[in-house]
């Protein structure tokens, strides 16, 4: 869990960010905020391309920055996701995955819902989760590969 203040802080954060954001084609300013689990902040906004399917979200952007700075042991404990639009907007799904790979069963995601901001555990988010799978070689030898190993 996270206060009420921490909560206005991310969202602050995110918004700051969301000004940064790269958007010269889509118009669709996202600004993201993290709080980790030792107390780090980090943001990301969206950065377009005009090859589309180049484009990053404000909230890997984030994700990806807080592992650039702290490595690969970081822990989401809370993500605030900001736009300009009044409409709800959750992480897509690219995002879910990749926020969900470095969560926690407590990490709370915080996102404009229908009736104001709206926090929901990663479960929540993103049940189901595509968390490990069975790798084959050449051999037909399988390995089991499991999120974070």
């Amino acid at each position: 869990m996270i206060t009420k203040d921490m909560e206005q802080k991310l969202i602050a954060f995110a918004k700051e960010a969301q000004e940064k954001a790269y958007v010269p084609y889509s118009k669709f300013a996202v600004g993201a905020a993290i709080l980790t689990d030792a107390g780090d902040f980090f943001t990301g906004c969206n950065v377009e391309n005009i090859s589309y399917g180049l484009a990053n979200c404000g909230e890997r952007t984030a994700v990806f920055r807080m592992i650039a700075e702290k490595g690969p042991q970081a822990k989401i404990k809370a993500i605030a996701v900001t736009t300009k639009a009044d409409i709800p907007c959750p992480p897509c799904g690219a995002c879910r995955q990749v926020i969900q790979e470095f969560s926690t069963p407590e990490t709370l995601i915080i996102y404009k819902g229908p009736k104001g901001y709206t926090t929901v555990s990663m479960d929540q988010l993103l049940p189901g989760a595509f968390t490990e799978f069975v790798a084959l070689d050449h051999t037909g030898s399988s390995t089991r590969i499991q999120k974070g190993m």
